[in-house]
């Protein structure tokens, strides 16, 4: 599982870095900047300017340990000088060491949500800065901050397999099934009616275990194992193409390493399943 305990504390506005030497994330539009012959990491820089790049805005991020994290955007046009690169963001979450990736999944959320809360949602009036990112409506008054959307995720078990479902568009991919938390229902409420809503089973000891920010755009994940306690697999065709049962020795293609659906795989693969 990839830990991320590297020393990085978080800085709100309105609090600015000294002047001085500082690392960079770097976004070309909604992509990440990368040397073309290594995996997305911190580029060197001052607090005003990224080395070699010319950005166009900037925000600070906060410190990694004592040195201050700056995130550049360029505009989608910009050309790309030689040596570089961008990728997606999943592409460069699944390149990037944990620390790397945490903090581009940060700075990407609030580079989107810079992007889609200019105008109050109340009114329609340019928003201005408030507490934090936080943004406040001068003329109603009406005050947001960044969205964090909770989704819970589970890995159905039976004690000796897993269930897997896949999507249009997957491949041979397979995942856990994964919906998001509505009104007035809990994780485990969401965890269950998810589950016999998209594959038609019902669970019981459902049991939480990780969770994991998803900055696609702005999702938490709340992982669960939960115990398989019967009915038949019926698809939602809407939602799935597939799903079945696997057993340790024939699992099909799964998730990226770096999603906490692999991590809860392979979590099953190494404890087993948890005693009832």
């Amino acid at each position: 599982e990839r830990m991320t305990t590297f020393a990085f504390h978080r800085r709100y506005p309105p609090a600015q870095p000294a002047a001085g030497p500082a690392q960079w994330l770097v976004f070309h539009a909604t992509d990440v900047l990368a040397r073309a012959d290594t995996p997305p990491t911190l580029l060197p820089g001052t607090t005003q300017q990224p080395r070699d790049v010319a950005i166009e805005s900037a925000f600070f991020l906060g410190m990694r340990e004592d040195t201050p994290v700056m995130v550049g955007t360029l505009p989608a046009e910009y050309p790309l000088p030689p040596g570089w690169r961008v990728l997606n963001l999943r592409a460069a979450l699944g390149l990037a060491e944990a620390e790397i990736a945490s903090l581009l999944g940060y700075a990407a959320q609030l580079i989107y949500w810079q992007r889609t809360s200019r105008f109050c949602a109340s009114c329609a009036t340019p928003m201005l800065a408030n507490d934090g990112w936080g943004k406040k409506c001068p003329n109603c008054g009406y005050a947001i901050y960044p969205p964090v959307s909770p989704a819970t995720i589970v890995l159905i078990h039976d004690g000796e397999r897993i269930l897997l479902t896949t999507k249009d568009g997957w491949g041979k991919r397979y995942g856990l099934v994964a919906g998001f938390v509505e009104p007035g229902e809990s994780f485990e409420e969401c965890v269950a009616r998810e589950v016999h809503e998209e594959v038609g089973v019902d669970l019981t000891d459902i049991r939480y275990i990780a969770s994991q920010p998803w900055p696609f755009p702005h999702q938490i994940m709340v992982g669960f194992m939960a115990r398989y306690a019967g009915g038949e697999i019926v698809i939602d065709t809407n939602e799935l193409v597939g799903a079945g049962w696997f057993t340790r020795d024939a699992l099909p293609e799964l998730p990226p390493p770096f999603s906490i659906a692999r991590q809860l795989i392979e979590r099953w693969l190494r404890d087993g399943a948890p005693e009832p």
